[in-house]
This record gives structure tokens, C-alpha cells and sequence, in this order.
């Protein structure tokens, strides 16, 4: 029961990023109609910038987190101009394209940082705490915190603001709201901002609990993105139950079967999305001209 319990939190931890992850997806495509495949690459910015304020500008941690989201909030629309010619385009073209865009963020990346990567250490000095013989890391909850605060700031900007309203409006109709006046473009920006700031997030947090290098990226790119599948691409909720979901199937076959954990992991999701192709909250395609 110990170990079931402790599985539990180690996946639930990662879940929650691959949460963060999945809802920077959602958002651009629920905006843009975009799939942007260099999502991961975009995580991968993220965890440098903030483990370069941290480690070698000597902000605290929340603040080294702080000032990455915002940095690479701008790299976002500086990348949202260049995608931008891709939105509502053929598959094909988008998966090219932002394929293409990820390669050059990561070589990007080995010219700023080099390419052997670095280690970041914990930000929380305590200890684990001890429940009932159960070892819980602090840091995990410090991440499982951060993500859930993150996800209620989110819901609550799309749900109580102005901005918020707008993109929503957007992601339904863009001529609709186009024609009472939404700035279509600039909402688009601000989506892609914000998935931006959401990839930066996962990976500051997830910095300490893995080695920080150019290629980290991919791995957490392609999960994010299948917990987004298994959600229900475009949609939120999906993207929260997707991450979690699949943040516990990676902790569990990680647990059991460790050589082959990706293996199993993937071919039960693709078990998954082969008995239900639209995912847990079934939003295939999102209604946008």
C-alpha cells in the first residue's frame, strides 16, 4: 500500500506539468487552430531561463520562475509572428513547420547554453515529510501547489476578464468576433503568450527533478501532447484530467515495469485513444472558421 501511495504522488507531480504542458496546447489551438509541435521546445526555454536566474543571477526561486514566464512570454509572440502564416493551415504544413521552428529553438539553445545541459538543485532545503510511513518529497508539493494556482489564475482570466472573454469568443467564431469588434490578431498573441508563459512554468518546475538540456523538450513535448489527446485536444478541463491521467500511467508503469515503462505507458494510451479518439471530454476539433 506504501509504495501504491507513493506512486500516487510521484504521479500526480508529473502530472500536474504535463497538465501545464497540455494546456499551453489547448490554448493555442482552441485560438489559432494551431497545433504548434515546438510546444516542447518552448518547455525547454522555459526550464533554462529559469535555472539561469536562479543559478546564475542568484534570484530566489519563485522569482527566478517569475522572470522566466515573462521572458519566454515574449519569445512566445515573437514565435506566434512567425507561425502565424501556418494557423488554420493543413496539417501537414503545421507539423513542418513548427517541427521545423522546435529544431531551430533547440539549436538556439545549444548556442546560449551549450550542449551538455546542467543540473538544477532543489529550491526547498526540508525534508521529505513522513505520513504514516509515506515519504512525501516538499518539493512535489511545492509543484502540485504552483500548477493548481497556476490552473485557477488561468480559469479565472478566461472566465471573470475582459481579455479572457474575448479569446473565448475567438476560439468559437473569429469573424463573429471579428464583427463586434475583437482584435482577432491580438488575441491570438495573447494566447500564444500565455501558452508560452504555461510551457515556461513546467519547465521551471520540472528543472529540479530532471537534467535541464536542449533535448529535454521532446520527451516532455510528446507527453504533453498526448495528455491533451487523451484530455481532449482543445479542451481545458481535458487538458487537466488528460495531464494528471497521464502523469499516473507514466508513475505506475515506470513502477512496474522500468525498462519497458514507455513502451507500456504509450501502448496503453494508444489503447485508449483507439477505443476513444476524441479523449475524455470528446472535443476532437474545436468549432473555429
Amino acid at each position: 500500500m506504501h509504495v501504491f501511495l507513493q506512486t500516487l504522488i510521484g504521479g500526480v507531480t508529473f502530472g500536474a506539468v504535463y497538465a501545464l504542458v497540455a494546456m499551453g496546447f489547448s490554448i493555442v489551438y482552441r485560438t489559432m487552430g494551431l497545433v504548434n509541435f515546438a510546444h516542447g521546445s518552448v518547455v525547454m526555454i522555459g526550464a533554462y531561463a529559469a535555472s539561469t536566474f536562479y543559478m546564475t543571477s542568484k534570484l530566489p526561486f519563485a522569482v527566478a520562475i517569475v522572470v522566466a514566464i515573462v521572458v519566454t512570454a515574449l519569445i512566445g509572440l515573437v514565435i506566434e509572428r512567425f507561425l502565424r502564416p501556418l494557423e488554420n493551415k493543413d496539417f501537414t504544413l503545421m507539423l513542418i513547420g513548427t517541427i521545423g521552428f522546435g529544431a531551430v529553438l533547440e539549436a538556439g539553445a545549444v548556442l546560449v547554453w551549450g550542449a551538455t545541459g546542467h543540473a538544477v538543485p532543489s529550491p526547498v532545503a526540508t525534508g521529505p515529510i513522513d505520513l504514516g510511513g509515506i515519504r512525501i518529497p516538499t518539493y512535489n508539493l511545492v509543484v502540485i501547489a504552483v500548477a493548481a494556482a497556476a490552473t485557477g489564475l488561468l480559469a479565472l482570466f478566461l472566465q471573470r476578464t475582459k481579455r479572457g472573454a474575448a479569446m473565448q469568443a475567438v476560439a468559437m467564431d473569429h469573424q463573429a468576433a471579428t464583427a463586434v469588434g475583437i482584435h482577432v490578431g491580438r488575441s491570438n498573441a495573447m494566447a500564444f503568450a500565455i501558452g508560452a508563459g504555461l510551457a515556461a512554468l513546467a519547465g521551471s518546475l520540472i528543472g529540479p527533478m530532471l537534467y535541464v538540456n536542449p533535448t529535454m523538450g521532446g520527451t516532455l513535448g510528446i507527453k504533453g501532447f498526448a495528455a491533451a489527446m487523451l484530455g481532449g485536444f482543445g479542451s481545458m478541463p481535458g487538458a487537466i484530467v488528460g495531464g494528471l491521467a497521464f502523469g499516473l500511467l507514466d508513475a505506475f508503469a515506470a513502477g512496474n515495469f522500468q525498462e519497458y515503462s514507455e513502451l507500456v505507458t504509450f501502448l496503453v494510451f494508444a489503447v485508449i485513444v483507439m477505443i476513444r479518439p476524441t479523449g475524455i471530454f470528446g472535443e476532437a476539433t474545436v468549432n473555429r472558421a
